[in-house]
């Protein structure tokens, strides 16, 4: 793969990298780290790159590598930059013949996504959007129970993620991480709706393969001098008429990454936190409560295929991430060698732009008193 940001001080870069590494099926061969050229190869040779494969712009980057013989170009592209910068490189990526991988939200805004789907659909490439959360085992084993009909008919969702690092200004000091997350130039409509909101309202409609129809939103900015959310509680209504709750923040302080989901059914219900990811804890109608570990009795292959170690051995956050790179890395390797398969679980274009449509439907209705507003 070739990365397109991820240089020295990314957090997501480096996440990147090591995910895609963990399988053994992925080796990071050029990149263009920086939107200054000095930083960008001072980073990749820091990376073990030779300095010829490391460019001074993604579009030099990619013209380049296009003209390398095909056993020594990349493959596909990582795009790990700040939202504003996903659309751009994506697009150009994937018109001149690469495969893409992109970090969450999938773009700045909603005629981005739409045309980013658009481009992807009409250019053969693969492209997979990293909603890492969906990787984790146990979430596995979470959607095959529901879509397997154990839980009944889902009558009640509850959805929460909640952190407290931008309960003071982080933005105003040296955090690079929190100054382009609160700039609407840089990170779009949406705050914590775009960084965190995204992925509570991909859970909930990758386990319950439910979309949510339409939503109520109440957001907060309580950052002094914030315009963009960092609060925000949700009312929403599911397709099947099941209704759900949703909690988002970046200022509950004490918080790390809340992140939990509750689904209730008819005969049963589930309950799973990313931050003890290795318990599916279940309750049911008539039968004692049954917990599920990966590796564990009772799971479902989606469940078992995922799980790299022996049970009682904890997987986490860079598992659950490597676990998107390895479907894409499968599906690609089959193009590669001229194979038929049918398409593994990984986030797509479409689920990015599910998101988006979330966000700004989420926007909408806080600024009309909290209206219910249809996605």
């Amino acid at each position: 793969m070739g990365m397109i940001g991820g240089g020295a001080g990314s957090f997501i870069g480096d996440v990147h990298r090591k995910a895609a590494s963990i399988d053994g099926m992925i080796d990071l061969v050029c990149g263009a780290f920086s939107s200054s050229a000095e930083k960008s190869i001072a980073s990749g040779k820091a990376l073990g790159l030779p300095e010829s494969r490391c460019y001074g712009s993604y579009e030099e980057m990619i013209l380049k590598e296009k003209e390398l013989p095909e056993d020594v170009r990349m493959d596909f592209v990582a795009i790990v930059t700040p939202n504003h910068m996903h659309f751009p490189p994506a697009k150009f990526a994937l018109k001149n013949g690469f495969h893409v991988v992109c970090d969450k939200p999938m773009t700045l805004t909603l005629d981005e996504a739409i045309a980013l789907e658009e481009i992807v659909n009409k250019s053969g490439k693969l492209f997979a959007l990293t909603h890492n959360y969906t990787g984790h085992p146990l979430v596995k084993q979470a959607r095959a129970m529901v879509a397997n009909g154990d839980l009944g008919n889902i009558r009640k969702v509850q959805v929460q993620y909640l952190q407290g690092w931008l309960s003071t200004p982080e933005e105003k000091g040296d955090n690079k991480q929190a100054a382009w997350r609160v700039d609407p130039k840089r990170s779009g409509i949406g705050g914590a709706l775009g960084d965190i909101g995204t992925h509570a309202e991909n859970l909930v409609e990758y386990i319950t393969g439910l979309k949510i129809d339409e939503l109520a939103a109440d957001l907060g900015r309580f950052g002094e001098g914030r315009v963009l959310d960092d609060d925000g509680n949700l009312l929403l209504r599911l397709e099947n008429g099941a209704k759900g709750t949703m909690s988002i923040s970046q200022i509950a302080l004490g918080e790390e990454n809340n992140l939990a989901i509750r689904v209730y059914g008819e005969k049963g219900s589930l309950e799973w936190h990313q931050e003890n990811p290795n318990e599916l804890i279940t309750h049911w109608l008539e039968d004692p409560i049954k917990v599920f570990t990966p590796n564990g009795n009772g799971l479902y292959p989606e469940a078992l295929n995922t799980s790299r170690i022996p049970a009682g051995h904890p997987e986490g956050y860079l598992e659950a991430f490597a676990t998107i790179y390895k479907n894409f890395a499968t599906h690609l390797m089959a193009i590669l060698n001229g194979e038929t398969m049918n398409t593994p679980d990984y986030p797509t274009a479409k689920d990015g732009v599910r998101g988006m449509k979330f966000i700004y439907a989420a926007v909408a209705s806080d600024t009309n008193n909290a209206a219910w507003t249809k996605i």
